[in-house]
């Protein structure tokens, strides 16, 4: 299919590895170019194939996704790499992002979350599950303060409204459901808001949120889905 995204996964994991495939496969929206569990074979994968992009766990003994990350843009790859990992570790998001990489996902993410990231990456968006939204919140507590409160005056009501729902990691559908109006009308505020707060991304809205008090940050961690 033209417009299906080439992805390539790595995961030392068998039984996770083919299961992940298989279920991105289903998408119809994916292809998997290739995967392995081996990081040397995953270097020459993915320099041969060039996939739109690569997803790859954040420990792969012997080394690490992140050693893995750095061999890769030496050796010239520049798509987006997300990691897909069980560690929900503030210091290991600090040090993907340090890195580099476009994502870091769950792996008890909702597999339409997984699919929906892969797909907002490919268009250049940075994505973060949703249940690490308050740390990374946490991590940019030590840059310069926001000093764009009256931003928020751009948004109209439902747009607030619906700002405190992305927040909180909640999918297009469930904005549209709970307001009772259309996935399409949702999917229109939301490129409003990027539009008027001058952001790239759904994580960049929710950080937002948080750090002008829309929404308590315990709202924020409590929620996995996205």
């Amino acid at each position: 299919m033209k417009d299906q995204i080439r992805v390539v996964l790595v995961d030392d994991h068998t039984l996770f590895r083919k299961g992940l495939a298989e279920l991105l496969e289903h998408s119809q929206a994916i292809q998997v170019a290739g995967a392995t569990g081996k990081c040397d074979e995953a270097r020459h994968m993915i320099a041969d194939l060039q996939p739109d992009v690569v997803l790859m766990d954040l420990h792969l003994p012997p080394s690490s996704g992140l050693e893995l990350l750095q061999q890769l843009r030496d050796g010239g790859y520049r798509g987006p790499v997300l990691m897909l990992t069980v560690s929900d570790a503030q210091e290991d998001l600090a040090s993907a992002l340090q890195a580099g990489v476009k994502g870091y996902l769950l792996k008890d993410m909702e597999p339409d979350d997984v699919v929906d990231a892969i797909r907002r990456a490919a268009r250049g968006e940075t994505v973060v599950a949703p249940a690490m939204t308050l740390k990374l919140v946490n991590l940019l507590q030590n840059n310069e303060p926001s000093s764009a409160s009256s931003m928020l005056d751009l948004l109209t009501g439902r747009e607030r409204e619906i700002l405190t729902h992305l927040a909180r990691g909640e999918s297009n559908k469930v904005i549209a459901k709970a307001l009772s109006i259309s996935h399409d009308t949702v999917k229109l505020h939301v490129r409003h808001i990027l539009a008027k707060l001058n952001l790239s991304s759904r994580v960049e809205a929710a950080v937002f949120a948080v750090e002008q008090k829309l929404v308590p940050p315990r709202d924020v961690s409590s929620r996995a889905g996205g």
